[in-house]
């Protein structure tokens, strides 16, 4: 299974981005899909993810202001990115994994299947 992150880009404080992930398998429907993030000097970090079930979870640091998503048909999970800060910079990578239960989508450890990252730039 490949994942194909895509969207970053450059927004000033305040604005929108929608994050992509193209999902090579049969039904994404099948998949825990969540987005991580890691910004400059620092760890990566849970930001939302979405179960098998349409159940979703996010950060406490994103919550209100993004949202997860997916097309079935398109096969590709989505990160609304709304009311954007300076500290949401960050490389964001798309993680997906059959396997995922419920209550473990913030864990990185819970994915095989990792896309590269895509740069998501706010200044003030």
């Amino acid at each position: 299974v490949q994942l194909q992150a895509s969207g970053g880009g450059l927004v000033q404080a305040g604005g929108s981005l929608r994050l992509s992930c193209a999902v090579s398998a049969r039904r994404i429907s099948a998949y825990a899909v969540a987005w991580f993030r890691q910004a400059p000097g620092e760890g990566r970090t849970f930001v939302a993810g979405m179960h098998r079930s349409g159940g979703t979870t996010y950060s406490n640091s994103v919550k209100g202001r993004f949202t997860i998503s997916r097309d079935s048909a398109k096969n590709t999970g989505y990160l609304q990115m709304n009311s954007l800060r300076p500290e949401d910079t960050a490389v964001y990578y798309c993680a997906a994994d059959t396997s995922v239960i419920l209550s473990n989508l913030a864990s990185q450890a819970a994915y095989s299947y990792w896309g590269r990252g895509t740069l998501v730039t706010v200044f003030s």
